[in-house]
C-alpha cells in the first residue's frame, strides 16, 4: 500500500466521527459533508508525516470548517420574527431499512438541535466538542483563540443552557406515537379537553413558515393557546401521514395529496412539551420524502 492509499484509508476509517462532529456543529447533513470534503481537501494537501494522532488532527479540521460555517451563517440570520427550525431528518414510522437507521441514528432530536443553534458559534464548539466528545479544553482553546479557562467557561455556559431546555425527551417510539395520535384525534374531534391532556402546560409550537413570510404568530405558547391553533387539523381535506422527524414521531400532512407541513413532536413523561412545524415552501421541496410512502 503506497501513502496515498494509505491516507485514503486512514480517512475513510475517521469519517464517520468527522461527519458526527461535523452534523453536531452544523445541525446539517449537507453542510457536514462538506465540511468533511474540506478536511479531506485539507489533509490531500498537508504532509502529516510528523502527525502524531490523525483523528484528533482531523477533528480538528472539521471543527475550525464548522466554526467558520457557524460564523458566516449567524451573520446572515434573519430578524427575530423568523422560526428557522434545524434540519429535518426524516424516515418511515417503521420498517425502515439499515441505511435509514443509521441516518437516523446518526441525526439529533430536534429539541437538542434548536437549542444548539441558540448558541453561539464558540459555545457550541467549546459545548459539542468536549461534552460530546470529550476534546480536552487544552485542545479547543487555540480554535477559539481563547485560553483553557475561557473555554470551559464558554462550554458551562452552553451546558446550562442545554439543560434549562428541560429533561431529556421520552426515548420509546411506540409510547411517543401514541401520544401524537391522541392529539390528533383530539383535534379532529374537536374534543378541547382531550387536546389539553395531551399537551403539557408550557407546551411551545413553533412555526417555520420561510423568512419571507414570517410574523409575530410562527411561536405559540401555553396548552391553552397550542389548542385553539390545533383545531386546524379538523379540515376534511389534510391527511395525515406519520414517519419519524430525527429519530421522534412525527407527521407529514398532505392536501389533496402534496406536503403542506411537516411537524416534529417531543413528548415528555407522556404529554408534548414541544411541536415544532415546517410550512416554508422552499424546504418543503427540497425535503427527501422517498420510501416514506405519501401517497399509500
Amino acid at each position: 500500500m503506497d501513502e496515498q492509499q494509505w491516507l485514503t484509508a486512514a480517512f475513510e476509517e475517521h469519517r464517520p466521527h468527522l461527519r458526527a462532529v461535523a452534523y453536531r456543529m452544523l445541525g446539517s447533513s449537507s453542510d457536514a459533508e462538506d465540511a468533511v470534503q474540506e478536511a479531506w481537501i485539507r489533509l490531500d494537501r498537508t504532509d502529516v508525516t510528523g502527525v502524531d494522532n490523525l483523528r484528533g488532527w482531523l477533528t480538528t479540521v472539521v471543527a475550525r470548517v464548522s466554526l467558520n460555517h457557524l460564523r458566516a451563517r449567524q451573520r446572515r440570520r434573519e430578524g427575530p420574527l423568523d422560526v428557522h427550525l434545524p434540519e429535518l431528518v426524516l424516515g418511515p414510522a417503521v420498517g425502515r431499512d439499515p441505511e435509514e437507521e443509521a441516518v437516523v441514528a446518526d441525526s439529533v432530536g430536534l429539541a437538542l438541535l434548536v437549542v444548539l443553534d441558540s448558541l453561539t458559534p464558540a459555545e457550541r464548539l467549546a459545548f459539542v466538542l468536549h461534552d460530546v466528545f470529550a476534546v480536552p479544553f487544552e485542545e479547543i482553546a487555540p480554535l477559539l483563540e481563547r485560553t483553557p479557562a475561557a473555554a470551559r467557561q464558554l462550554a458551562s455556559r452552553a451546558r446550562r443552557r442545554v439543560r434549562e431546555a428541560g429533561p431529556a425527551p421520552d426515548v420509546g417510539l411506540a409510547a411517543q406515537r401514541e401520544v401524537v395520535d391522541a392529539f390528533f384525534a383530539a383535534g379532529r374531534n374537536g374534543s378541547f379537553d382531550q387536546l389539553i391532556a395531551v399537551l403539557h402546560p408550557d407546551v411551545t409550537l413553533r412555526v417555520d413558515v420561510g423568512a419571507a413570510a414570517a410574523t409575530v404568530d410562527n411561536i405559540t405558547t401555553g396548552a391553552t393557546a397550542v389548542a385553539r391553533r390545533a383545531r386546524m387539523f379538523a379540515d376534511a381535506r389534510l391527511r395525515v401521514h406519520p414517519v419519524t422527524v430525527n429519530g421522534a414521531a412525527g407527521v407529514v400532512v398532505l392536501d389533496a395529496g402534496r406536503p403542506v407541513s411537516v411537524m416534529g413532536f417531543t413528548v415528555v413523561a407522556g404529554r408534548i412539551v414541544t411541536i415544532d412545524v415546517l410550512r416554508d415552501p422552499e424546504r418543503l421541496d427540497r425535503l427527501d420524502l422517498a420510501g416514506l410512502h405519501l401517497a399509500d
